[in-house]
């Protein structure tokens, strides 16, 4: 059944090209247009993989964003979604295809980047690295998942489309997806460490990379999961009480 879900749910999103072609696309333009011609960084192996990885978290980020908030908000906007509630499926299967669905887009969105860093910067990591920080980019998904639940049952679609963008770009510049956090203010490194796009970027370059994790990465990780799974569970039965009342 999940499968199932999860299929139709696919076929769903490929009938707007335009929506997987930005999140595909984008981050891997950002990677050519704004790292590449930087030489200094692009020939530097070290700086060019946390580049390369900055990015695909970006376009995990994103993808799990616009997928789960904007699925959820426009699901909520047509009588389709309470007929799917009527059927005697259970619930989860709904949610498990959803997690697939938009796992198999973040997967094919951190394609491009991979492409890109490995055909013009001097990024580099062992497969097994690679195959880690795949792994981490999984795991550290799971806030933004939540984050983008929670939005599409607090918001309508239109709004929801404003407010997504807003997050988006502000956990990316928090986050030091766009710019090294070596470059921020001592102030301004300190906020992003409680950002989920810090602490997910972080998390990917310990997997790929290798190093020392800090405590605040992998605690700041398991506390926006739990909230955000809270908050989501708090606006899903609000907005089901709404609705049948």
């Amino acid at each position: 059944m999940t499968l199932l879900h999860a299929k139709y749910g696919l076929i769903e999103t490929l009938r707007v090209p335009i929506a997987v072609i930005g999140t595909i696309v984008f981050p891997a333009l950002a990677l050519l247009f704004f790292v590449v011609p930087q030489r200094a960084v692009a020939e530097n192996p070290e700086f060019a993989t946390q580049a390369v990885i900055s990015l695909s978290v970006f376009a995990v980020m994103s993808n799990a964003l616009f997928s789960f908030g904007l699925t959820i908000s426009e699901s909520r906007e047509k009588p389709w979604d309470p007929y799917l509630r009527t059927l005697p499926a259970p619930g989860i299967s709904r949610v498990f295809a959803q997690i697939l669905s938009t796992g198999m887009l973040g997967l094919v969105a951190i394609l491009p980047v991979i492409v890109v860093g490995g055909l013009f910067t001097a990024a580099e990591a062992p497969p097994l690295r690679i195959l880690a920080g795949v792994v981490a980019l999984g795991v550290s998904a799971l806030p933004f998942m939540l984050i983008g639940t929670a939005i599409g049952y607090a918001l309508p679609f239109k709004a929801a489309i404003a407010v997504i963008q807003i997050v988006m770009f502000a956990l990316a510049f928090l986050g030091g997806l766009f710019l090294p956090p070596i470059l921020f203010a001592d102030w301004l490194d300190t906020i992003s460490t409680f950002t989920p796009s810090r602490q997910a970027r972080e998390f990917v370059i310990w997997a790929t990379q290798g190093g020392t994790l800090e405590w605040w990465v992998w605690v700041g990780i398991v506390v926006w999961t739990v909230v955000m799974l809270a908050a989501s569970l708090v606006l899903f039965r609000r907005d089901e009480g709404r609705r049948y009342r």
